[in-house]
């Protein structure tokens, strides 16, 4: 393969002297413009424009099915002050498969896939595909900052495209999930759907955390514009849709981004910075200027381009520090010696502040399970400039604690009230993610205590509480149907349970919780304030009983929630409520028509003029067994 100059007076020059500069300085802010292929004309002349960062190769050329993917007919010229290689190929059109063929520093030649490509075929083959940039999308003003706004509601259903639902046995594609998927989650009362990534990534049971391709929608489930479409489905159902995005590391594939030009390009060099010991990955170099453009390029390129309306950054804890999962040794300290990962720490930054600036009122929402501070304070404050945080705090404890037998929780009431001691530290939505229920975790319904009921009766009590809690809201695929068994990728969900009663009460139950939840501003409004929480007994270990109101800014506009821990039914429990009145049963995770027993309060009780848990006025209540209870006033509290 022999290098041409790019003053041969065949070349049509692609990338300008202005290109040329902002990618050889990382500052370009829409990369994905000019890298990769891009249909055109040039010189009056029709075809495709190919361009590729590979700085230190020997030589660089594009390969196809317009070539017989000869590597000796389409040589590229490099651009030296960026270490791009381009070329423009007439008659090249959308639709042809493309790959570069990249002589490495070695001499090696390696057909590579376009970091930048659009497109891929499906199957195995991992030939990139000629297409021409999605126009960007324009939503209404306003839409989507007042739905990601953080005194909204934010009930989020995660979804594995590849499971939910399997037409006929086999993968559905976006054409399918726009029809069935849009309108039962918006059926279910969610406000935003999670998809776990959707980027191209040739092991299908990686479920898209090991992407190849970050600018293409994997292939298996259809076209770009399929899936464009699918986006634009959900948006005119009124939902919000958010991506899983994965920075923080990519697969050693060697058709990918591995030692792409003959080095490690992409990667670290050092094992001990480059390779992720969990998950046999490589790691982004996060100090190369040219790598966090193509990062921070990518995440703009999604919400742009297909209109998505936030990311959920996945693995930030292993980005954040530089032992992460290392033993002593095994871990190169930061310039000052500590732990802390400074150059992943300013790439996320920068991040955040790109799609604040040019993205408004999209999300960053970060997978971050560590105390780090400030993973929700603004960039300027020192904080990484996120705007949510799982609390995977809150998650632990809560079904650690609703695992345990009841005659053991009064020992164990922290685990419940400890996350109110840190839930206005950061701005936090609580996930019951696919996390907790692979790799033989089990399901939801499994890790609950007790017997077939009993487990029934401690999920709904468990969802009850997520959705009165302090904080946004998120339900993995098959929660609702307490699934029984743990998820797995390979088959849909176990539909067939909906014909249990108890199941269906389930799915009920969580259907209820979305639509009270987004009908009462008490619930959501006052999330990351004080002022929208209050315990009214947080003591009462004995018992393993909670009680708390939230409230909205509207002083009319509270909800009391009492929650019964153990199978024990409570008659005659005394109760201190804020004011005199009718305080309506809003609702009982134990009424019949969840699968329940239908212990309760007969719709609603009065207040009564009698002092209890520092108010003035309080209600005598029947607690069903492991049940939690909304009553909501008929007056101003």
């Amino acid at each position: 393969m022999s290098q041409h100059s790019h003053s041969s007076p065949s070349h049509q020059q692609w990338l300008g002297e202005t290109d040329v500069w902002l990618l050889a300085h990382g500052r370009h802010l829409r990369p994905w413009e000019k890298l990769g292929a891009h249909p055109c004309s040039l010189g009056g002349v029709q075809g495709t424009a190919f361009a590729v960062w590979a700085p230190n190769a020997k030589g660089v050329a594009v390969v196809g099915s317009f070539n017989h993917w000869d590597a000796q007919v389409h040589a590229m010229h490099l651009r030296q002050e960026c270490g791009t290689w381009e070329l423009f190929i007439p008659s090249v059109s959308p639709g042809a498969l493309y790959k570069f063929a990249v002589q490495g520093v070695d001499g090696d030649l390696v057909f590579k896939i376009d970091p930048y490509a659009l497109c891929t075929e499906p199957g195995d083959g991992h030939a990139c595909i000629v297409m021409a940039l999605p126009e960007p999308v324009v939503r209404p003003a306003g839409q989507r900052a007042q739905a990601n706004a953080l005194n909204a509601p934010m009930s989020i259903y995660e979804v594995h495209a590849g499971s939910w639902r399997r037409p006929d046995g086999h993968l559905p594609d976006w054409d399918y999930l726009a029809q069935t998927l849009v309108p039962y989650v918006v059926d279910m009362g969610f406000t935003h759907m999670e998809l776990m990534p959707v980027n191209e990534h040739p092991f299908y049971g990686s479920w898209g955390y090991q992407p190849t391709g970050l600018y293409a929608p994997a292939a298996r489930y259809g076209s770009p514009q399929a899936f464009r479409a699918f986006i634009a489905t959900a948006h005119a159902a009124g939902l919000q849709v958010l991506l899983d995005w994965v920075p923080a590391h990519f697969p050693a594939d060697a058709h990918a981004l591995a030692r792409f030009d003959g080095t490690a390009l992409f990667e670290h060099a050092d094992p001990r910075e480059g390779f992720h010991r969990d998950w046999n990955t490589l790691i982004y170099n996060y100090s190369r200027e040219e790598v966090r453009n193509f990062l921070v390029g990518n995440a703009l390129f999604w919400i742009e381009r297909y209109g998505v309306d936030g990311l959920r950054v996945d693995a930030v804890a292993s980005m954040l520090y530089r032992d992460y999962s290392r033993p002593e040794g095994e871990w190169i300290p930061n310039r000052d010696g500590g732990r802390e990962n400074f150059e992943a720490i300013g790439f996320l930054r920068e991040v955040n502040e790109v799609l604040g600036l040019h993205a408004p009122g999209a999300i960053a929402v970060a997978e971050e399970s560590t105390s780090y501070s400030g993973v929700t304070a603004p960039p300027w404050s020192g904080g990484l400039g996120f705007h949510y945080k799982w609390n995977l705090g809150w998650m632990h404890d809560t079904l650690d604690y609703f695992a345990l037998d009841p005659v053991h929780r009064m020992h164990h009431h922290d685990r419940i009230s400890f996350a109110m001691m840190y839930a206005y530290s950061e701005h936090f939505v609580l996930a019951l993610s696919h996390d907790e229920v692979v790799h033989g975790k089990g399901s939801l319904y499994t890790k609950m205590w007790g017997d077939a009921w009993q487990k029934m009766a401690n999920l709904r009590a468990l969802y009850a509480l997520m959705y009165a809690h302090p904080g946004r809201k998120l339900l993995f695929m098959g929660s609702e149907l307490a699934q029984v068994r743990e998820w797995n990728h390979d088959a849909e969900l176990d539909w067939g349970l909906l014909q249990d009663a108890g199941h269906a009460g389930i799915q009920r139950l969580v259907r209820d919780l979305n639509h009270l939840y987004r009908g009462n501003a008490a619930l959501y409004a006052r999330d990351d304030e004080s002022g929208g929480f209050e315990w009214i007994d947080v003591s009462d270990r004995a018992q393993s009983v909670f009680s708390f109101v939230r409230r909205a800014k509207d002083p009319a506009q509270c909800i009391v929630v009492v929650c019964n821990m153990t199978p024990v039914v409570r008659h005659g429990f005394r109760l201190g409520v804020p004011h005199a009145g009718v305080w309506t049963e809003l609702l009982n995770t134990d009424s019949s028509h969840y699968g329940g027993s239908d212990m309760g309060n007969c719709g609603a009780v009065v207040a009564q003029p009698i002092p209890s848990h520092g108010h003035a006025h309080s209600v005598v209540l029947n607690l069903p067994p492991l049940g939690v209870l909304w009553f909501t006033p008929k007056a101003p509290c």
